[in-house]
């Protein structure tokens, strides 16, 4: 398994495999409804933007010469905390064929590789709190609870 970084030339890619983790999150929060109702709607100037900021960076997950899904990275810092630098995972989504076969292990072990290349002291991740799959495997990669987000939509 390797993290290609993505390029203009995979944005329908990054787009297409997004909007498949999107669609799959709608079910755990009215909030996670998709503003698209079709993948042929979705603009590519998010991932577009990405390709601009030093800070983001997108990679297709590749295995065995073939694409079977993407994880989106995040530079941040909290320059008050001892644990200042870190990477978050943003998105990462392994195609449903795919899922079960340690992928996404590895692609966690990758990404600790990158963190560590650039000089970060922690990963940090989030998801939707009742996608108990989810949960139980960042805490089977010994990731720890750290914060509860919480949402209020405003009409």
């Amino acid at each position: 398994m390797e993290l290609v970084e993505a390029t203009a030339d995979d944005l329908d890619t990054l787009v297409d495999r997004w909007y498949d983790l999107a669609t799959e999150m709608e079910e755990y929060a009215e909030l996670n409804e998709l503003a698209y109702a079709d993948v042929h709607e979705v603009p590519d100037d998010g991932f577009r933007a990405h390709l601009d900021d030093e800070d983001i960076t997108d990679h297709l997950i590749v295995h065995e010469g073939e694409t079977i899904g993407f994880v989106t990275l995040r530079e941040g810092r909290h320059p008050s905390r001892r644990y200042s630098k870190y990477l978050r995972i943003v998105n990462i989504a392994i195609d449903e064929d795919d899922r079960s076969h340690g992928h996404g292990t590895a692609v966690v072990e990758r990404v600790k590789e990158v963190a560590r290349e650039r000089g970060c002291d922690h990963l940090k991740v989030s998801c939707e709190w009742q996608n108990e799959d989810a949960r139980r495997f960042y805490r089977n990669a010994e990731f720890q609870p750290k914060q509860v987000d919480y949402a209020q939509p405003l009409e």
